[in-house]
């Protein structure tokens, strides 16, 4: 996992002041630590019955496209609000100042389909909770959480924990 945390840079002060941004497209333009990522996100669920994976935008379309891959099973897109042609359905949650939401298409999945989520971050689990919320109003069952990068500090895993998902994060960073 050093490779994977080696891969990632970071961005002092952004997009504010005192935020340390975990930027994980150099990760993704490493060929070596892409797959590595890929592979460690999937081998948690090898063997699991998993229906699908969904992927919340934007670099969670990135890697969950590709962990859909690797289990062979389909991808579901979480939007944000107004971003997706066909009928949805959504799942408003509050932001520091504010709300926001996210949307999935109504035939997205299925009832009983078990889905893994994946993103590649997870900080106070906010979009998390709101994905995993959207999932099971359409009846799926959300099986797990995979993250690349989990900020352990601001309480995002343990949020997602409580709703009885499981998570796994390949590496993490201290602080925001």
């Amino acid at each position: 996992m050093d490779h994977i945390k080696a891969a990632i840079r970071t961005i002092p002060d952004y997009p504010k002041l005192g935020i340390m941004f975990r930027d994980v497209t150099t990760l993704l333009g490493d060929a070596g630590a892409f797959r590595a990522a890929v592979d460690a996100m999937v081998q948690p669920h090898a063997g699991r019955k998993i229906d699908k994976v969904a992927g919340i935008e934007a670099r969670g379309f990135i890697l969950g496209g590709a962990v859909a891959h690797q289990l062979s099973v389909g991808f579901v897109p979480i939007r944000k609000k107004g971003k997706l042609p066909h009928k949805t359905i959504g799942q408003t949650y509050e932001l520091e100042y504010g709300a926001d939401e996210v949307e999935m298409h109504v035939d997205a999945v299925q009832p009983g389909e078990r889905v893994l989520l994946v993103d590649d971050l997870i900080a106070t689990g906010g979009t998390a909770e709101a994905a995993i919320l959207l999932l099971r109003k359409a009846g799926a069952e959300v099986e797990g959480c995979s993250f690349v990068i989990d900020l352990p500090d601001l309480g995002g895993a343990r949020k997602i924990e409580a709703m009885g998902v499981s998570v796994a994060s390949l590496t993490a960073f201290e602080g925001e």
